[in-house]
């Protein structure tokens, strides 16, 4: 059986903004398994970078090691990649962006690969909030090494082998909430129609916007007794709300009714448009997300929508104030301005 695409393209397919369509943001064929929920969140990314018209040469797609890692290659095909060693996507990620700021970085790692050998990357990330997409595809298992708990596996979750959890779990987005992302999300990857707005959002962010996908291993973590399943985030998601992500233009036109909704400007002047129901959530506040997240656990429900942001945070190269610049085009006399300029330096630290 052939793994190779159609190399046809409809002559009517939708274009965007760049003249480009839909195939032209897709890569390899994926290996993965069939139904697997990595590919559900491989096409939301496809999906969110055709409708923001991204340049696709202008996306740097960096990953560790596990089935999410293996995603890259699924989609962007002309766009620049790094795989790393399991854990170390972030610490590859730091030194992309510190070379070249102007990129936009799409990290891709698992729940295995943030949560375990990663988790003290994943914590520096955050704390120094990186400009980064962090997307962090979440199954509860090692599906690379036939299925065993990770991390994340909720406490009493069982999976293909049928034995429960023994341990704690570790919430990835109250970690990230408490050490400083400043964009904070939760989606499923069997909805399509919540994730990419979502990643849409993340994208406009300035600094380290992280968004848990729960994301089903049909192989080994998609069984009855188990948090990670298609069936049960379905019977047991709760929404923070419903919202739009609407990109900067020349004219940007929306009607919603006035009290019904919060508005979200985001450092480029895109918009989120936040629909509240009567019982809407606060997701400005850190600690309240916290709480929101908390109360939702404590009623057996999964709290998915974007959980917290902060639209006025300052991200890493706003932090050190590093140049405008991208390092790899400085010269010589940019990196060694020579002795008179090393003086004042030190005349400055007496």
């Amino acid at each position: 059986m052939s793994t190779e695409k159609p190399v046809f393209r409809h002559p009517q397919a939708t274009r965007n903004t760049l003249g480009l369509t839909r195939k032209d943001y897709e890569g390899a064929v994926s290996t993965l398994c069939a139904g697997c929920g990595h590919d559900s969140t491989t096409n939301a990314i496809i999906q969110a970078c055709f409708e923001l018209a991204v340049e696709p040469h202008r996306v740097v797609k960096l990953s560790g090691i596990g089935c999410s890692s293996k995603t890259p290659a699924y989609f962007l095909s002309r766009s620049h990649g790094f795989n790393a060693v399991h854990g170390r996507m972030p610490s590859v990620a730091t030194g992309a962006n510190m070379a070249n700021r102007e990129l936009l970085y799409i990290g891709i790692s698992g729940d295995g690969d943030t949560a375990s050998i990663g988790m003290g990357q994943f914590a520096h990330a955050l704390r120094r909030n990186l400009n980064l997409n962090y997307i962090c595809m979440n199954n509860g298992c090692y599906g690379l090494t036939k299925g065993q708990d990770s991390a994340t596996a909720d406490f009493g979750s069982a999976g293909k082998k049928g034995v429960p959890n023994p341990y704690s779990s570790i919430d990835l987005c109250e970690l990230a909430i408490g050490l400083g992302a400043s964009f904070v999300a939760r989606g499923f990857s069997g909805d399509k129609q919540q994730l990419v707005p979502l990643i849409m959002g993340a994208f406009a962010h300035q600094g380290l916007a992280f968004i848990d996908v729960i994301s089903p291993c049909v192989t080994f973590n998609n069984t009855a007794t188990s948090t990670k399943s298609y069936e049960y985030v379905r019977e047991h998601s709760e929404a923070t709300n419903t919202f739009d992500f609407i990109p900067l233009q020349q004219e940007i036109l929306t009607h919603y009714p006035e009290g019904t909704s919060q508005e979200v400007i985001m450092h480029d002047g895109s918009i989120i448009h936040l629909h509240k129901a009567e019982a809407g959530l606060t997701i400005t506040s850190r600690r309240k997300a916290l709480d929101n997240l908390e109360e939702q656990k404590a009623r057996g429900r999964l709290l998915t929508g974007l959980l917290y942001i902060n639209p006025e945070s300052k991200d890493t190269h706003e932090i050190i104030n590093s140049t405008l610049r991208p390092l790899n085009s400085l010269g010589e006399a940019d990196l060694c301005p020579g002795n008179a300029a090393l003086q004042q330096i030190n005349a400055g630290l007496r």
